[in-house]
């Protein structure tokens, strides 16, 4: 049993390291980049787009497409910090702790 009661404590101390590590990322801003910093867009630690910001010689009717490749392009920049930095915060919350290989959290 007493294997049973440190699991159960681990588990308490894990849910609580999420918990504040959710915290964190929903507060942290990210910001992404294309075309030399022309576009920027910043996402929040949860991957929610918060602002899109344009230099303005891009503003043209000719350049649309390319303007909608950069934005995707910026985009995808600023997520892949995102799951980087979630990486980071996730194995800082289980630092220590005997999982079973391949566990994927948070659940």
């Amino acid at each position: 049993m007493k294997n049973l009661g440190n699991m159960l404590k681990q588990a308490q101390q894990m849910q609580a390291r999420m918990q504040e590590m959710q915290a964190r990322l929903e507060a942290m801003e990210v910001e992404g980049q294309a075309g030399g910093g022309m576009v920027k867009v910043t996402l929040t630690g949860k991957g929610d787009l918060r602002r899109v910001s344009l230099d303005p010689s891009l503003v043209s009717p000719d350049d649309r497409e390319m303007l909608e490749d950069l934005i995707v392009a910026a985009h995808a920049d600023a997520k892949q910090k995102v799951e980087a930095a979630m990486a980071e915060e996730m194995q800082k919350a289980t630092a220590g702790m005997s999982l079973p290989a391949g566990i994927k959290l948070p659940f």
